[in-house]
């Protein structure tokens, strides 16, 4: 009897991307007739065996009053990598009725669900590459209380809409949290970093990231990595030439003022857990709909 033949040898899997290669395919750079802002891709309400929304999240304001917006996503490539020359762009009429908003009027935050987009996708055979994040990066309130004042951040985005727009890459910025980002800073679910925020960085993702090592209360923690979706920045204080305080969104574009005024490099925060507020939302509608 012939010997049976040999199986054929299996595709070797594609090298594993870094924990910042991934980040740096968490976020989209949304341009819409207005300026320009940071969003970054999120998934809802995840039940299991994998269901769930996939959305992207940015601020309100980004998106308050638009009529057009635009934004990119690369392609994929066979062996399971981002294709960093070829992207598909995405454009929208009537924009800012595409974004469900947090349920809060007082919480900058808004999300647009993309399951129509990627259904098109895998109709056309055009496979994205991007990394979604989802609430198992949102700290426990007993992850929070093993926080220092004082933690590293690194923050993802679109400053003053400056992008590798050859790659679809975006800028990495990093800093420090300025206040301790388990407190509500002036009883809102808000923390300060110490980070130069521009024009363009609104909705960008703040994280705790840490590579090699990091101090907590516990101690040192040598060759551990630490990633933590912190929150999302949206506005940050500035004084006037005058030497007044205010406290702005952090706008969408460039653009000449009456009122001279000068960032002090502190960002405002809105603080991770303000995502579960649309969480609920959205897993609201889904059963209503019957979609689960």
């Amino acid at each position: 009897m012939a010997d049976a033949p040999a199986p054929a040898p299996a595709a070797p899997a594609p090298p594993e991307l870094s924990i910042t290669e991934q980040l740096a395919h968490s976020t989209v750079r949304i341009e819409t007739d207005a300026g320009t802002g940071t969003g970054f891709f999120y998934r809802f309400s995840v039940q299991e065996g994998g269901w769930h929304i996939p959305a992207i999240v940015t601020n309100k304001h980004v998106i308050e009053g638009t009529s057009k917006g635009k934004f990119l996503i690369s392609r994929m490539q066979s062996d399971g990598l981002p294709d960093l020359k070829h992207h598909e762009t995405f454009t929208f009429g009537d924009f800012a009725t595409l974004w469900t908003p947090h349920p809060s009027k007082d919480i900058d935050l808004c999300a647009m669900p993309i399951a129509p987009i990627l259904a098109k996708a895998k109709e056309t055979k055009t496979p994205l590459f991007y990394r979604s994040i989802d609430a198992t990066l949102i700290p426990s309130q007993a992850e929070l209380e093993e926080l220092n004042p004082v933690e590293d951040i690194t923050m993802v985005g679109y400053p003053n809409g400056l992008w590798d727009e050859v790659h679809n890459m975006p800028i990495f910025r990093r800093g420090i949290t300025a206040t301790h980002s388990k407190l509500d800073w002036n009883g809102r679910p808000e923390f300060l970093i110490d980070a130069a925020c521009f024009p363009g960085s609104s909705g960008s993702p703040v994280f705790l990231l840490n590579e090699g090592g990091y101090f907590s209360k516990k101690g040192l923690n040598l060759g551990g990595v630490r990633i933590k979706l912190l929150g999302v920045l949206y506005a940050g204080p500035q004084h006037t030439v005058e030497g007044e305080i205010k406290i702005v969104v952090v706008p969408t574009q460039n653009k000449p003022i009456a009122l001279s005024t000068i960032p002090n490099n502190l960002g405002i925060v809105i603080r991770a857990t303000a995502l579960r507020e649309l969480d609920a939302l959205f897993l609201s509608r889904a059963k209503a709909n019957n979609e689960i």
